[in-house]
């Protein structure tokens, strides 16, 4: 019955919306500061009667937004800090932050996915937004050009329909749409790649740890998602193998399930062919209780997914002395490597080491208390970072990294972002000291909303040293003299900040 429901439900939204079931020359694109996003093959960006429409989903769990789907009522709630947008599926009202406001057109649920317009997206989020008719792309640009730091792992509910495939796949959306008004830079060749397919063998789980073995090394999407709580392991470009099947329940339509016992955080483990045109397989293990995970891929088809106890955050003895807390944030750590300079080497050990000679220089200072995020190479969540700074009532927050960039010829130079308007002096003073510690070019404070500047309550700023693929940025960064020389620089803007 509950299968008999969903296709009235999908037949009436055909009828009321017929440009949606065209079926699509190519696939369509959605790119978020360079890197394109995945799409599920039955919801994918398009122009429909005008608008360009996208999978709201995909633009959610990439941006670190929460969200909510009441399925009776076709309300969906999304939320950000102190933000609270409010959408209904076909309706062209919407409420942001209390006031109504009125919509292009009206979101629309497209297989697993609700479309919303993109320029809603670009308008609600402060991106750049353009859509290319030629290339059925649509492009999602930071403020000031502004390259991606990283992509935010995000928290989303359900979707409209469960979150397992079924047993049938829909066309992408297509249209004659134009280039929206607020359009931006579109690069000349968007990036692409095809995945050979590789075979999953084998699914287990024991010791609070799912393991995954599939025949070669794949990248997989790991996030969670609430309203139950679960736990989501997406991998592209992978089949069942004949030994998984002998192994393991697999019914016809690509779908089966293992029991887990003795561990009462977890109920059971699903998995299914979940997305036929990329050869998508969707692991969902169903949870009694939000978990903290990491994630370990090796690149050797060894999957393993830690499921491990929330994070306790180090909290410093209560202060005394009312001199000012420095927390300082060596970005990336332990399994998450951060991006690969030109030689190979990890940006997580550029921070780590930059970082711990800041805390060496903080800690001559008497007036002033340090904290940091992390003292060695272990992993630290993007959530845990900003936590930590929020329960300490820290006075300003630094965190330290190495920027990328995946062209042929990547830039160089250092830049200073924030994302809340009072830590914009902060990120002048800071920005200004460390150009003259690099002595790289200057490529400005930007303004970009990412997790740990945008959800820490003190003066916050991301510091991009430089470029990890520029040869002489990358050369000076890993020396000894120029990290004592950047970290000198650090110190000196946060006591100007301060007034020390």
């Amino acid at each position: 019955m509950k299968k008999i429901g969903f296709l009235l439900v999908f037949a009436f939204f055909l009828l009321m919306f017929p440009s949606m079931s065209m079926a699509a020359q190519g696939g369509t694109h959605i790119y978020l500061d360079g890197a394109e996003l995945e799409q599920p093959a039955d919801a994918q960006a398009g122009s429909v009667k005008g608008s360009v429409m996208v999978p709201l989903r995909v633009i959610i769990e990439n941006l670190g937004y929460e969200v909510d789907w009441d399925k009776k009522s076709g309300l969906v709630t999304i939320r950000q800090g102190e933000r609270n947008l409010q959408l209904t599926v076909g309706s062209t009202k919407a409420v942001v932050d209390g006031k109504a406001i009125e919509l292009s057109a009206a979101p629309v649920v497209q297989g697993s996915s609700t479309m919303v317009p993109l320029r809603f997206v670009g308008e609600q989020t402060g991106l750049k937004v353009s859509w290319n008719n030629d290339s059925k792309s649509a492009y999602l640009y930071s403020p000031d050009g502004g390259e991606s730091v990283g992509i935010v792992p995000g928290r989303a509910s359900s979707s409209p329909e469960e979150e397992a495939a079924g047993e049938g796949t829909l066309t992408p959306v297509t249209g004659d749409g134009e280039q929206t008004d607020d359009s931006t830079y579109i690069p000349d060749s968007p990036p692409a790649g095809e995945g050979k397919t590789a075979e999953l063998n084998g699914i287990g789980f024991s010791e609070n740890r799912l393991t995954i073995e599939v025949s070669a090394a794949v990248q997989p999407k790991v996030f969670t998602m609430s309203g139950p709580d679960r736990l989501v392991v997406d991998i592209p470009n992978v089949t069942f193998s004949e030994s998984f099947k002998q192994q393991h329940s697999l019914n016809v339509s690509l779908q089966g399930e293992m029991p887990v016992t003795d561990y009462p955080d977890v109920a059971k483990i699903r998995y299914s062919m979940f997305d036929n045109a990329t050869s998508t397989i969707r692991i969902v293990v169903d949870l009694n209780k939000e978990v903290h995970y990491q994630v370990n891929n090796e690149g050797d088809g060894l999957l393993v997914v830690d499921l491990a106890a929330p994070f306790t955050v180090p909290v410093v003895p209560p202060v005394t002395n009312g001199k000012p807390l420095v927390v300082i944030d060596p970005g990336h750590g332990g399994k998450q490597p951060g991006a690969t300079s030109i030689t190979n080497k990890n940006e997580k050990d550029f921070t780590l080491a930059l970082a711990l000679k800041v805390e060496a220089l903080l800690k001559q200072e008497t007036g002033l208390n340090v904290l940091m995020t992390r003292t060695t190479d272990v992993t630290l969540g993007l959530e845990e970072r900003a936590k930590l700074a929020n329960d300490n009532q820290a006075t300003v927050f630094v965190s330290i990294h190495g920027n990328s960039f995946d062209g042929k010829t990547s830039p160089t130079g250092s830049e200073t972002y924030y994302s809340r308007d009072e830590s914009l002096p902060f990120a002048e003073v800071m920005h200004k000291h460390l150009v003259e510690g690099t002595g790289l070019p200057d490529r400005n404070v930007r303004k970009k909303s990412l997790h740990v500047t945008r959800e820490t309550k003190m003066p916050a700023v991301l510091l991009e040293v430089g470029y990890l693929k520029h040869k002489t940025d990358e050369a000076l960064m890993y020396s000894e003299d120029f990290q004592q020389r950047v970290a000198e620089s650090i110190v000196a803007g946060i006591k100007e900040y301060l007034g020390q």
